[in-house]
């Protein structure tokens, strides 16, 4: 074989295994790992669960799922620099099927979720780390935050 056929079969093989492992990390094709979490439950201020474990590279699909009689947050200052979102559906149901309503992109610090609502949040962590923030801020009318009547979580990220 001469160099030059060898050198092009080489380059050829090279760019086939690297396409090969770019398609692998390429987000758009992993299908959404699935988590929901509980805002609240009628007379309950809490997230359930209370600790999400995600890995950094890979796709989830955060349903917020508010259950309750009362808008709750989902805040964590601290996840939202941790993590790549790809989108934020404003889901509904409808004839027992989710309907998107509405989509946002960027950066999120905060999702609110109405009463029997839910919405996704798509993202991807990109870091490792603990987000010990996860909070309801809402007030009660008695003044007091949901997050000091127990609506506080943690996030690992590893």
């Amino acid at each position: 074989m001469t160099p030059f056929r060898f050198a092009l079969g080489a380059a050829v093989a090279l760019g086939i295994a690297s396409g090969a492992a770019l398609a692998a990390g390429d987000l758009s094709r992993q299908s959404p790992i699935e988590m929901t979490v509980d805002l609240g439950a009628p007379g309950k201020h809490e997230f359930a669960p209370k600790q999400l474990r995600l890995e950094t590279g890979k796709l989830y699909k955060l349903i917020l799922r508010n259950t309750s009689n009362d808008p709750h947050y989902f805040t964590s200052h601290a996840f939202s620099q941790m993590v790549f979102t790809r989108k934020v559906q404003v889901t509904q149901q409808q004839n027992g099927k989710p309907v998107t309503l509405a989509e946002f992109k960027g950066a999120i610090r905060e999702i609110e979720v109405y009463p029997g609502q839910s919405a996704e949040w798509w993202l991807v962590p990109v870091a490792a780390g603990r987000a010990s923030d996860l909070r309801c801020d809402i007030k009660t009318s008695d003044g007091k935050t949901h997050a000091e009547l127990g609506m506080l979580g943690e996030i690992i990220i590893e």
